[in-house]
């Protein structure tokens, strides 16, 4: 009960604390519109080009949608902890450090889902997309495990941050990277197959397509084994994660490296 209550009530400390958004137009604008404008460049982009329809671009870029706040809230989590001088508070803690900040991941997850949910629905009304509404409750599960896996890439992303000085500067470049290779705007087979494969071990891939089958009214069950692959793509990358921050951990110990900027 006390790791539960850790990883829960100490991940919205966290976030209350580092969330770094000082004004609502600033998270509104950020978090909301961009991903919007975002969604619906794609949409008449591939109508011009005539590559997909609306729902495949809607819908898959819908779940991209929560990248932004996932990738980068995931990397502030260690990042800002050590850009603020109090990383070393944390590390001084008796408490796991994995579960401090696997929780810190949970509320960033939770910022994916609202603007995937928010992004497909607005797009929707203004293009005309139809869902079944059998389908909503299989798309939200669809869009969380999306969400969440995404939020523990952003975190081993953001283990990155005890080593190196500019860790934004590979958040960006993973954003691009999620943007190209999961295959939510160019079908996958039209990619080359080292892309193809490099998409299979990243977030969003997955969720994206059992989004897609979803909408297209194939059911949950026909669904169900992709969420569960983006469901375990987000496993490892939470391993992947907490082994990056403990050798880093004990490196920046060794290399007295915690605090420098």
């Amino acid at each position: 009960m006390s790791g539960l209550r850790l990883v829960t009530v100490g991940g919205m400390i966290a976030y209350r604390a580092l969330f770094n958004w000082t004004r609502p137009a600033l998270f509104v604008g950020t978090l909301f519109i961009g991903p919007l404008f975002q969604l619906l460049f794609f949409a008449y982009l591939g109508r011009q080009l005539r590559v997909g329809d609306d729902q495949f671009f809607l819908v898959g870029n819908a779940v991209l949608t929560a990248s932004l706040a996932c990738v980068f809230g995931g990397t502030m989590a260690v990042a800002n902890e050590r850009r603020f001088g109090t990383l070393g508070h944390v590390l001084l803690s008796p408490r796991s450090r994995t579960a401090i900040f696997w929780g810190r991941v949970l509320p960033y997850a939770g910022n994916g889902l609202l603007i995937s949910v928010f992004t497909l629905t607005v797009a929707s009304l203004m293009l005309g997309l139809r869902i079944p509404p059998a389908a909503l409750p299989g798309l939200a599960l669809a869009m969380a495990a999306g969400s969440l896996a995404c939020g523990f890439f952003g975190l081993t992303l953001g283990a990155l941050g005890l080593r190196f000085r500019d860790v934004f500067v590979i958040s960006n470049v993973a954003v691009a990277v999620l943007l190209l290779l999961t295959g939510v705007n160019v079908p996958p087979g039209d990619l080359p197959q080292w892309m193809v494969t490099v998409g299979q071990g990243l977030p969003i891939t997955h969720a994206a397509e059992a989004a897609r089958m979803l909408a297209a009214g194939r059911g949950l069950d026909a669904a169900a084994p992709m969420i569960g692959r983006e469901l375990l793509v987000g496993a490892v990358y939470a391993i992947v994660a907490a082994v990056l921050l403990k050798f880093f951990e004990a490196e920046s110990r060794r290399r007295a490296s915690l605090d420098t900027l």
